[in-house]
């Protein structure tokens, strides 16, 4: 305090200010221990250089910081939200599948990769359709489906790298389905059975393939960012050559791992893409009861990060932003945010009824824009796609999605002991302690568990 006081008499206001803005922008005057006398000539020139006079930089005009120019006015100001542009949402085909581009072709693929980015959509949901009813008949206990978030998922997993890691949510099944995932792996993760990668440990839909670069799902909402962010600063000190992907709802960005991970990566420049699926509710919440402001592409100025919207129903624009998004990310090794505006047709999840939130014809007003018939239109008016093959790909799809589920439900449980197993190399005892007291308690209540459970 005494330091500071001896300081303000020396100096005054203004050389107060100096002195903070040497320590603000980092000026070589920082390494100096002692501040200049406070003579007349050093009043002058301090004068001088507020006024824009020779030997100072500083001026009157602007506060710098970093590389922003940051305006001084004599008028105060409230900056209101509203009276900003909100960011812009890009799309490349409206609502009924036309292009807005006309026959400029511009932001479009080529046919064999619109081919497939559309079977895999087809194959999606005739996945989700089966497997949601599937459980609905008790043949397995929890799933969630992405029913209008197609175009979302595969438009963005079709604009990545193989090499990108991806650390999804929950409903970002559709990218392992474009990595190369079978039906019937989906199938036996649901079951649990013993050819689940994931040993039976995981609730359904909670997937996990190293080999395809995605980490294993867990539950507790936006625990993935910070860890996405960690992850892409080490890949980044690694000199590994892929960026690190993270997904996640609008709702998710309200816990505080949210800000924490985007300023994280901001500050150490991290190769990370935060992927923000806005479908309108996070479960029964919907999202202006959420959020105020423009929305989660909003923020990213907040923390001096890169953003993009898209239309989330549209999977030409998902496939062409990510495709910019990534590059922009390997280019400038900084973080980007980009929000999908898309819109959740279907329940949260087996354990939702969202009837009971919403109204009924606003979610058949949303299905009406379905993005996997939008992509058809769009093919169909290229000459890419026919009635027929329509027609076949969801029989074929359909017959496949069955056979699957048939087969993993025959195949036998993983062993109860997998419970304790690959925790630590070798089982220590009071594991081994809590796995003999739940060994008692399975073969002492064996109605409570499936008949094929091994109990060992």
């Amino acid at each position: 305090m005494a330091t500071t006081t001896a300081t303000a008499r020396a100096f005054g206001t203004a050389g107060l200010r100096w002195l903070a803005g040497c320590r603000a922008f980092g000026s070589p005057a920082l390494g100096l221990l002692d501040p200049p006398a406070a003579s007349s000539s050093g009043r002058r020139a301090l004068a001088s250089s507020a006024a824009g006079g020779e030997g100072g930089d500083l001026g009157s005009e602007f506060y710098q910081f970093r590389d922003r120019k940051i305006p001084f006015v004599p008028e105060l100001t409230i900056h209101k939200p509203s009276d900003e542009i909100a960011i812009p949402c890009f799309r490349v085909l409206d609502d009924a599948g036309n292009s807005v581009h006309g026959d400029s072709g511009e932001y479009e693929v080529e046919e064999p990769l619109a081919k497939k980015m559309y079977e895999t959509m087809v194959r999606l949901q005739t996945l989700d359709t089966l497997f949601y009813e599937a459980q609905r008949q008790g043949r397995f206990s929890f799933y969630m489906t992405c029913f209008g978030e197609e175009a979302t998922v595969i438009g963005s997993a079709a604009g990545l790298e193989h090499a990108d890691h991806v650390f999804a949510q929950y409903r970002e099944h559709g990218l392992l389905l474009w990595r190369g995932q079978t039906l019937q792996e989906f199938a036996d993760q649901c079951y649990g059975n013993h050819r689940d990668y994931n040993k039976g440990r995981q609730m359904p839909i909670h997937y996990g393939r190293k080999d395809l670069n995605v980490q294993t799902i867990s539950s507790p909402l936006c625990t993935q960012l910070p860890q996405a962010a960690g992850a892409a600063y080490a890949n980044k000190l690694a000199g590994y050559e892929g960026i690190t992907v993270t997904y996640f709802g609008e709702g998710a960005a309200s816990e505080g791992d949210f800000h924490a991970a985007m300023n994280f990566a901001s500050t150490l420049s991290c190769p990370v893409l935060f992927f923000c699926r806005n479908n309108g509710w996070a479960i029964s919440t919907p999202s202006d009861e959420q959020y105020t402001g423009d929305g989660i592409a909003g923020r990213g100025q907040a923390y001096g990060m890169p953003a993009i919207r898209v239309d989330g129903m549209d999977a030409l624009a998902m496939y062409h932003a990510t495709k910019a998004a990534r590059q922009y990310i390997v280019e400038n090794q900084s973080p980007v945010i980009l929000e999908a505006m898309s819109y959740r047709t279907s329940h949260h999840s087996t354990s939702d009824d969202s009837s009971r939130y919403r109204e009924i014809s606003e979610m058949k007003a949303w299905k009406a824009r379905d993005p996997v018939s939008r992509f058809q239109v769009w093919l169909e008016g290229k000459g890419w796609w026919t009635e027929s093959e329509e027609s076949e790909l969801r029989a074929e799809a359909r017959k496949e999605v069955m056979k699957v589920l048939d087969l993993a439900e025959r195949e036998r449980k993983r062993p109860l002991r997998d419970m304790v197993t690959d925790v630590y190399d070798e089982v220590p005892q009071h594991l081994e302690r809590q796995y003999e007291e739940i060994k008692a308690f399975a073969l002492k209540n064996k109605a409570l568990f499936p008949n094929d459970t091994p109990i060992e």
